[in-house]
């Protein structure tokens, strides 16, 4: 019987080596740009021809000699790894050796370069498995430009592929989140001879994510950097929404990046959705975008052939790290105070106050309380329902019931107690499943008779209130622990239209800017609305001249 196994032959194994890095024109974008950042450019102009399978990118990097453009192409040729040991302290973005080769399969491929400071340029053509078919002098600028034409042109590839509209729209995508990783270069996109988009370069990440997601203003995001304790060249960098400014329908905008790539990290991505969790509305999820700046010896790029998926050491401490992080990033501090505010909002409630002009506004006597080192200091109440509070750079309001809410919840949240109630709490009529689900959340439930039902243990907080039977019978509706925390302390905050002294006041402002998560309440409500001093001073037009003011 002859044998059914046999070797491929070599241009069959080309073509399946390149499927691993070449899959798209994306892929392709992606690949020649990641070059042109490891040469140290800082501005990239990428020329793209869809109906042709052609593409340009140019760069202002180190550029190549003539030695070098001439083994560029050939299988695994990289100037970035020596030795197996190199792949433990990968500093570039490429490191493998297969792109440009892999494209002398796929398409047909041409540089021209000239390093910084040499005087001439060359262009070189290649032909099959990277050889050098043509070579010849050229005038261009120190850089280097790659151009690839009429990409899998040889083969049956192009018939399986997304339509030309959708390959762009992820060539726009894979430049976005480089860009995001490297917010220093200039970006310029073209398509069919006609600029595209282009990309500023801003001085942090945070600075330049307004170009990508124009719905997001720079004073909806707060950016923090962290030097990561015991671990030597190690940083964390991280831009995040605020959850009561903007949010996200999908979880399309948590972004992990390591080491200037994006990749995908289930676990850190599942860390930062925890670590908002309940400060956003019901279904919807944050804007997250986390670059992690880790020693290489830390990382294994070995584990997928488009170097999207890592093996991360210790990523549990990781995992600290970004909670932390976050939580910080998310706290209110005399740091940011005199933040940007939503503008948009800051004109409603400026207009409504024009409009109106009739709050029931009490002010109360500053020497009924003392004197506090407090950011904000409590000076009044509107309608019994808003803290009026002021601070070095202008005023805010915060609205008592669901600023007292985020205090209970996070009290609940650290210290859950249930305690022995006597005489027990009586309940009428229960179904299976209420029984079960007060059991599901730990309190001590029995029959007490026909249809009657005795509650045994109570949640600390519900203990004192005289509408404890309605505050159980709405936890026997159902939800997890952390929807009977939200509920018990919704139940238990402080209601609106309650009058407050300026001490009960302080005391609730004091205690909800030292929560994890102030700026929302558990349903993921804003609590507060910032009013600048700037913003005050435009509109009682206070930047006129006295003169003028007076019609002189």
């Amino acid at each position: 019987m002859a044998s059914t196994i046999q070797a491929l032959p070599t241009e069959v194994v080309y073509l399946i080596t390149a499927g691993e890095v070449i899959d798209s024109l994306a892929s392709v974008v992606r690949e020649l740009v990641e070059n042109s950042l490891d040469a140290g450019a800082t501005r990239i102009v990428v020329s793209l021809w869809p109906q042709q399978w052609r593409i340009h990118v140019a760069d202002n990097g180190c550029g190549m000699n003539l030695d070098d453009l001439q083994q560029a192409a050939t299988a695994h040729s990289t100037s970035k790894i020596r030795s197996s040991a190199d792949l433990w302290k990968i500093n570039s973005l490429g490191f493998r050796g297969e792109a440009l080769h892999s494209l002398t399969t796929l398409a047909d491929l041409e540089i021209l370069s000239r390093p910084a400071g040499g005087n001439l340029g060359w262009r070189v053509i290649y032909g099959d498995s990277g050889k050098v078919a043509q070579v010849e002098a050229t005038a261009i600028a120190p850089g280097t430009v790659v151009i690839v034409s009429n990409l899998f042109g040889s083969s049956s590839r192009r018939q399986g592929l997304p339509s030309a509209a959708q390959q762009m729209k992820a060539v726009q995508g894979t430049i976005h989140q480089i860009a995001l990783c490297h917010p220093h270069v200039t970006w310029q996109v073209c398509q069919n001879d006609r600029q595209w988009f282009t990309i500023c370069p801003a001085t942090t990440t945070g600075n330049l994510l307004p170009q990508i997601l124009p719905q997001v203003r720079q004073g909806d995001l707060q950016e923090v950097k962290l030097e990561v304790p015991n671990t030597p060249n190690s940083a964390l960098n991280l831009v995040v929404g605020l959850p009561d400014r903007c949010h996200r329908h999908r979880p399309d905008w948590v972004r992990v990046a390591i080491n200037g790539r994006m990749v995908k990290s289930p676990e850190l991505e599942q860390t930062i959705l925890s670590a908002f969790h309940r400060t956003l509305p019901r279904d919807r999820y944050p804007i997250c975008f986390l670059h992690l700046a880790i020693s290489p010896e830390q990382i294994n790029w070995n584990r997928n052939p488009a170097k999207t998926e890592i093996y991360l050491n210790e990523l549990s401490y990781w995992q600290e790290q970004i909670t932390q992080a976050i939580n910080q990033a998310l706290r209110i501090s005399s740091a940011n105070l005199k933040e940007a505010v939503h503008t948009t909002r800051v004109g409603k409630l400026l207009k409504a106050a024009e409009a109106k002009g009739g709050y029931n506004f009490n002010p109360k006597n500053p020497n009924e309380g003392n004197d506090t080192q407090h950011s904000l200091k409590a000076v009044a109440q509107v309608s019994n329902t808003y803290i009026v509070a002021e601070h070095s750079g202008g005023m805010w309001l915060v609205e008592q019931h669901i600023a007292h809410e985020r205090v209970l919840y996070e009290q609940l949240c650290d210290n859950w107690q249930l305690v022995p109630t006597e005489p027990p709490i009586i309940l009428y009529q229960l179904s299976p499943a209420q029984v079960s689900q007060l059991q599901r959340i730990g309190l001590d439930i029995e029959p007490f008779g026909e249809q009657l039902w005795a509650v045994r243990t109570l949640p600390t907080l519900l203990q004192q209130r005289e509408d404890c039977a309605e505050a159980i019978l709405e936890l026997s509706w159902g939800g997890d622990l952390q929807t009977a925390q939200v509920a018990v302390a919704c139940r238990s905050a402080i209601r609106n239209g309650t009058p407050m002294d300026l001490q009960e006041m302080q005391t609730l402002l004091d205690e909800w800017q030292r929560t994890r998560n102030p700026r929302t309440c558990p349903h993921g409500r804003p609590i507060y609305l910032s009013l600048e001093e700037s913003a005050l001073a435009r509109f009682f037009r206070r930047n006129w001249v006295i003169g003028k003011s007076h019609g002189v």
